[in-house]
């Protein structure tokens, strides 16, 4: 999955300077992910929801994140930007024609017909919550899709040592001519600071960009992010780049 200036992925490697036991890996659509234990009255409200799934959002399992529809707009140097919960019936067609970008489908490989896109998101929007598919929305233009999940809670955890909470991120850039001039770094630093805001418990925020992808790479240094190490994921080698909370205001 992606993370920059130019639609891209984001990846995970093993790092001394991590701490914890490794854990999960990619997308929420992926079927290895780890065993999550909800309270009883959760499951059962996560049960519900899937018996009478529209196309929103599941409220009750985005507690898992702090409930990133509530999140609200954040100004940033490059205009008010606000990260607003997939809804496939207002959204899908958008996502899958920035899917089938060249730039972009290198590393997300979702190309082909909107239901190759629908199969990826709605598998997000009926799971237990654990990552919240977005519109990035500039000055009220939908211009991103970003993905914002539980790194601790994802099969990505198995492949650095983990702590709870980390929050991870993957974002695509829409428009070309929203690509390469700065704008990407702008908002993956503005998100990572609405993570920090709005998840007190998150301590690091993480990506995985695929290594080829030398602009997502430095657009994530850019945004205060540090090269932590290279992993080998089952679909890529990746590095790992992380946002550290202690560091906010240094880098």
């Amino acid at each position: 999955m992606p993370s920059t200036d130019v639609g891209t992925d984001a990846g995970t490697a093993p790092t001394a300077d991590m701490g914890a036991d490794p854990g999960p890996g990619r997308g929420a659509d992926s079927e290895d992910t780890l065993d999550l234990h909800l309270p009883g009255g959760l499951a059962m409200l996560l049960a519900a929801e899937e018996t009478a799934i529209t196309d929103g959002p599941l409220s009750a399992g985005d507690d898992l994140l702090g409930r990133v529809a509530d999140w609200g707009p954040t100004v940033t140097p490059a205009g008010v930007f606000h990260l607003v919960p997939v809804r496939l019936g207002r959204d899908l067609t958008l996502i899958s024609r920035w899917m089938n970008d060249p730039a972009v489908s290198a590393f997300w490989e979702l190309t082909g017909p909107q239901s190759v896109t629908e199969h990826h998101v709605r598998a997000q929007l009926t799971g237990d919550g654990r990552s919240v598919p977005c519109i990035g929305v500039l000055d009220g233009v939908p211009m991103s899709y970003w993905e914002i999940y539980r790194a601790d809670l994802d099969p990505l955890a198995r492949y650095y040592p983990a702590r709870p909470h980390d929050t991870g991120i993957h974002l695509l850039i829409g428009d070309v001519a929203d690509r390469g001039r700065g704008l990407g770094a702008t908002l993956i630093r503005a998100v990572a600071d609405l993570v920090f805001d709005k998840r007190s418990t998150c301590s690091r925020v993480l990506a995985e960009p695929d290594l080829r992808n030398t602009p997502s790479i430095a657009a994530f240094l850019s945004a205060g992010f540090r090269f932590s190490a290279e992993a080998d994921l089952p679909a890529k080698r990746a590095a790992l780049m992380v946002r550290d909370r202690s560091l906010r205001h240094l880098l």
